[in-house]
């Protein structure tokens, strides 16, 4: 079994990346390597701007290359809870956005000749209780008639058709998600945006910064460079240099298992609808095929602000029980894949997105940035340039994390908590 990321591991390596010494003066400095840094390295680029895109490992090393592989559209939260909160046209903004993400990659991909096996396949949120589809099917409801009607309300007799498994109660299917593989993306678009005239600097940490004119010096182990303007692309792999947002990201670990190719009667038999799928409960599982048929299967598994082979072999425990527990016909299969990643959760789970701290940024997935990452990216070429300003996240205050400074030491009490809600709910 290999303790490295399958999307790593399958996927060309980037090869056009900068060999000289970190240097020069640029537009813009882009700090990281992931789908929105580069997303926006590729915009700036395309419109003239001088970019240098600045990675501390290597394009795609975070939570870009150590996902699950899903492209779910619409918000991850309880739609009509957002409503409740923000208000009804809040909500569809906010939903739509996550939508307009993935029209963004899949345009990309199309534009730039990207091979990633991107594909619509839909996306089921399966009740693992019978209260579940309750909350399932009211959502719904609201979903289908004000946002998106693209979607349908499953039964657990219509799950048969979908799943392999007899563990749930029926599912919301919401049909504009998709998949890709996501090696195969980031590294495309690291050369779209070398083709179009970023510079990328990959193994070159930003380790301080200062004020230099109207912009910034930027500091690495290879040299450093002096920009007008700056995007922050870090998410939870944000450094020390940026501590009014490392008191606001809560990076969490995510944990991944992926098995060996399953036969064509193992496929039938496991996930015969070929959808990305993710379970209804507060520590749930993701899963779906891979495009050479390994079911990859991840999950919050342990709550723990670690990814070392250590953990994440702790975690794929974890998991491999839960596979067992949802496909028992694939107790014993070979898994061929371990690894875990960072998540950069907000206190409410919604993505922030802006100018502070002296620079714009944009990160707090909170587990969900595949699909609106690159998109986000665009929009905040467009903002950085002055074209226009289409933040759909723009309104939202960030206030710090009490207590926290960058290492959660909570997350033990935050993880028997949501333990204890999957008991009572």
């Amino acid at each position: 079994m290999k303790f490295v990321s399958y999307w790593h591991d399958t996927a060309p390596a980037f090869v056009g990346g900068a060999t000289g010494p970190v240097a020069g003066h640029y537009d813009v400095a882009v700090i990281g390597a992931g789908f929105t840094g580069l997303g926006a390295a590729r915009k700036l680029a395309e419109d003239g701007r001088a970019v240098v895109v600045l990675e501390a490992q290597h394009v795609g090393f975070g939570a870009s290359g150590r996902n699950g592989g899903h492209l779910n559209n619409g918000i991850a939260h309880s739609y009509l809870g957002a409503s409740a909160e923000y208000g009804a046209e809040k909500a569809r903004a906010l939903y739509r956005a996550f939508d307009a993400g993935i029209d963004t990659i899949e345009r990309l991909v199309s534009e730039e000749g990207i091979d990633c096996a991107f594909r619509r396949a839909g996306k089921l949120k399966l009740a693992s209780k019978p209260q579940h589809f309750e909350g399932i099917a009211r959502n719904f409801e609201a979903i289908h008639a004000e946002v998106d009607p693209e979607t349908a309300l499953l039964s657990r007799d219509d799950l048969g058709r979908e799943i392999g498994s007899d563990q749930f109660h029926g599912a919301m299917l919401q049909k504009k998600s998709a998949m890709m593989h996501m090696g195969g993306f980031v590294t495309g678009l690291a050369d779209a945006a070398r083709r179009r005239g970023a510079v990328i600097h990959e193994h070159a940490p930003v380790t301080a910064r200062r004020e230099h004119g109207r912009g910034w010096e930027l500091h690495t182990p290879r040299g450093k460079v002096t920009a007008d303007k700056v995007l922050l692309a870090t998410g939870a792999y944000t450094t020390d240099a940026f501590g009014w947002f490392r008191r606001r990201i809560v990076p969490v670990g995510s944990f991944l298992l992926a098995t060996r190719p399953l036969t064509t009667d193992e496929v039938a038999a496991t996930m015969p609808g070929n959808r990305t799928c993710v379970t209804s409960m507060n520590i749930g599982n993701y899963f779906r095929l891979a495009p050479d048929n390994r079911l990859i299967f991840g999950g919050r598994a342990r709550f723990s602000a670690r990814s070392d082979q250590q953990s994440d072999a702790k975690s794929g425990a974890v998991l491999r029980r839960a596979l067992a527990q949802i496909f028992p016909h694939l107790a014993e299969v070979q898994v061929d894949y371990c690894w875990g990643g960072m998540v950069d959760m907000t206190q409410d789970r919604y993505p922030r997105a802006g100018f502070a701290d002296g620079v714009h940024y944009s990160m707090g997935y909170s587990g969900h940035g595949a699909q609106i990452a690159t998109h986000m990216g665009e929009i905040m070429a467009d903002l950085i340039v002055g074209r226009i300003d289409r933040n759909p996240f723009a309104d939202l205050p960030w206030n710090a994390v009490p207590l926290h400074t960058g290492k959660p030491w909570f997350l033990p009490l935050v993880g028997l908590y949501y333990k204890a809600l999957d008991k009572l709910q």
